[in-house]
């Protein structure tokens, strides 16, 4: 006899953002399913590969609501300070730079830096604990949307009946393409390079954001030594470094040692000798924006339904306030015995999120294009622009603030409030 499981939502996607709605929705007594058509990672801590995420702040307090955060196998490491500064690779940092201090705004640091392995580690740990969340993985599903409801047909052979569908799928989405949900996306025609490297000096909980003539390049603290460190090179720092396309590809074809030279050139000096480590991960680089954000009984989270360009680091942590909002929506609906994938809901769904996307998208563009200049007047201008916000504290404090995820208007999961769980149904 074919398994038929009825839920409020079923989210296409295991991803971070996807497990994170699920868990958050489940930890408030909702009952989920989550279907991914690849198996989830095993639950060991695998060898570090080089990938790490910057969590902002309301995003970690997003993650302690849905009991992820106190799982994280490793400590991550908390940023303190941020430096902003423009230059050229082989030249030393403009003295002109912008120095932000999360002492300044608050008690709490700007955000942390989690290792991508320790993030699914924690994910995998708390969703087998979640008494109304099932996980299919590996599986594929045909999703019929109709105005009463949405029925998934697994390829596993069970059957869900769900009030709403999330499609969490990343920039590809099936669902967005089934609902002839259209896309803007922006070629930079740059490649991102993320990765990690060792180094001599303590970084100081310090993260650097330097604004190259071809691309930015940011080095994010680590706690080390991780495994990978040695007695010359005890600490640890991501990078996250965009340049254009050929130049990208050259630097990526180098061998371990050329690389760690170029990283050095962008870098500077002041972390010392450094060693390339992990894995070197590399992917092109536009902005996505979507004409809309639901469908019949569907909405849209994370990279399905907005890009922007790593030039700040703000990309999972946008997918988390989605989740946030959504949540916090579905949450009350049905609490309330209301219909969690109602029309209004969405509707409401997408005028929160949508006005924050879009001031982020064309925030990081205009930082791009601004940056991604190299003529001398302009650069000069660009300086003495860093250098006179750098003197005006009211407007630091709230490009600091900005940097946390505390925008006008957090409230709710953002703001560190728990979760209540509704009565039983």
């Amino acid at each position: 006899m074919t398994e038929t499981l009825e839920v409020a939502a079923c989210i296409l996607g295991a991803g971070p953002v996807g497990a994170t709605l699920a868990a958050t929705l489940a930890a408030a007594g909702l009952p989920v399913a989550v279907v991914d058509s690849q198996p989830l990672p095993p639950m060991a801590l695998a060898d570090f590969d080089g990938r790490a995420y910057a969590i902002a702040l309301t995003s970690k307090r997003l993650l302690e609501a849905a009991g992820i955060w106190g799982r994280l196998p490793e400590p991550p490491c908390p940023i303190c300070r941020i430096r902003v500064a423009d230059g050229r690779p082989g030249e030393p940092a403009s003295p002109l730079s912008l120095q932000f201090d999360a002492a300044e705004v608050g008690p709490e640091p700007f955000g942390f830096m989690v290792e991508a392995r320790s993030l699914r580690v924690a994910l995998n740990a708390r969703l087998p604990h979640l008494d109304h969340l099932r996980v299919f993985a590996p599986a594929t599903a045909a999703v019929e949307r109709r105005g009463e409801g949405a029925t998934l047909h697994l390829s596993s052979g069970q059957t869900i009946r769900a009030r709403l569908v999330v499609g969490a799928e990343g920039r590809n989405s099936p669902m967005r393409r089934q609902a002839g949900i259209r896309a803007a996306v922006l070629d930079y025609r740059q490649i991102g390079m993320v990765g990690a490297f060792a180094h001599a000096r303590p970084h100081g909980n310090v993260a650097l954001e330097q604004f190259l003539p071809n691309g930015p390049f940011a080095q994010l603290p680590l706690n080390g030594p991780g495994g990978f460190g040695t007695a010359e090179l005890p600490h640890a720092s991501a990078f996250v470094w965009a340049d254009r396309t050929a130049i990208a590809r050259r630097m990526l074809a180098l061998p371990e040692a050329g690389f760690g030279r170029e990283l050095r050139r962008r870098l500077g000096g002041h972390l010392g000798e450094i060693r390339s480590i992990g894995r070197r991960w590399s992917y092109p680089l536009s902005a996505l924006h979507v004409e809309r954000w639901t469908d019949t009984r569907l909405a849209l989270i994370g990279d399905a339904a907005h890009g922007v360009h790593p030039i700040a680091g703000q990309g999972l942590n946008l997918g988390f306030r989605d989740v946030a909002a959504l949540a916090e929506l579905v949450i009350e609906a049905w609490n309330g015995g209301q219909d969690p994938g109602a029309p209004g809901l969405l509707a409401r769904y997408q005028a929160r999120r949508r006005p924050d996307t879009l001031l982020m998208l064309s925030g990081m563009h205009a930082l791009e294009r601004l940056f991604g200049n190299d003529i001398a007047p302009v650069r000069l201008a660009r300086r003495l622009g860093i250098a006179a916000v750098d003197r005006i504290p009211a407007l630091k404090r709230a490009f600091a603030r900005q940097a946390m995820g505390l925008g006008p208007g957090v409230t709710g999961l953002l703001a560190g409030q728990g979760l209540i769980p509704g009565p039983a149904r």
